[in-house]
């Protein structure tokens, strides 16, 4: 197996959210998957193989954290289109078939790529007892994001408390399907990034997620809404960093990002 490490969600190396990427002929038994993720170590590992042509999709893709596979990941999504277009494996744009359905991932000239990713159902939800606990934050409104991201998502009073959270990740677990996603206005829009946030996923064993695709899903309708514009960046302000360019259209969220091969060789086990 030739695997890679792809920095996703960054336009330099060592920042974003790294993935591993393996491309194959076939996928092998689950339990194989699921030790190549935890030996990788990484928040995702993405798998994929190409599938029969005349098909709805042109690979199949899986996502693994090292714990357990997931329905949706962007990063990782991201992270194997880079690899299919940098190596030729693909050119143009590819379809892949996942969990969540059939993803579309497609490449621009500047060296962007775009996914387009089911638009999360936003349901506002009392403030779980406990919550602001275990962020050390009080929130100041909750929503349920539907099961494909299976998170809470919270928004904070500032930027600066997002910034400064330090929270109690066993006690995040018990809230939510998969984690918190904490969020709020960017105090100066002129950096560049209209709203922040930070994950924290402790159900599928990642602390912190460095830069989450699948979460600005999420964020795109909830800050669209209130800031009355269509595409908008995000950026999560982890130790990592990343910015994600969202573009609400209804039912299917665009994003956008770049992504940066750094590690490169055979898995010989």
């Amino acid at each position: 197996m030739r695997i890679r490490i792809v920095d996703a969600f960054t336009d330099r190396p060592f920042a974003g959210n790294p993935a591993g990427v393996l491309l194959l002929d076939a996928f092998p038994g689950d339990d194989r998957l699921q030790n190549v993720a935890l030996e990788v170590n990484h928040a995702e590992t993405a798998f994929a193989h190409p599938l029969p042509p005349g098909g709805e999709a042109d690979w199949a893709l899986r996502w693994f954290t090292p714990v357990t596979e997931v329905a949706m990941c962007g990063h990782a999504t991201l992270a194997t289109a880079h690899v299919l277009h940098s190596t030729g494996a693909h050119a143009g744009p590819v379809r892949f078939a996942t969990l969540s359905g059939v993803l579309v991932a497609t490449p621009a000239e500047d060296g962007s790529i775009t996914l387009d990713f089911p638009t999360a159902p936003l349901t506002r939800v009392d403030v779980p007892a406990g919550v602001a606990e275990a962020l050390g934050a009080e929130p100041l409104t909750a929503f349920d994001t539907g099961p494909n991201v299976g998170d809470l998502l919270v928004e904070l009073a500032d930027e600066k408390t997002v910034r400064g959270l330090r929270p109690d990740h066993r006690a995040l677990r018990t809230h939510s399907a998969r984690g918190i996603i904490a969020t709020a206005r960017a105090e100066q829009p002129g950096l560049g990034h209209d709203f922040v946030s930070r994950c924290f996923f402790p159900n599928v064993g990642i602390d912190e997620d460095p830069v989450t695709g699948s979460a600005h899903t999420a964020l795109a309708p909830f800050w669209s809404e209130r800031l009355g514009r269509t595409e908008l960046t995000g950026l999560q302000a982890s130790p990592r960093s990343g910015h994600v360019g969202t573009e609400l259209r209804g039912e299917r969220t665009l994003l956008k990002g770049r992504a940066v091969t750094v590690i490169e060789g055979d898995l010989l086990a």
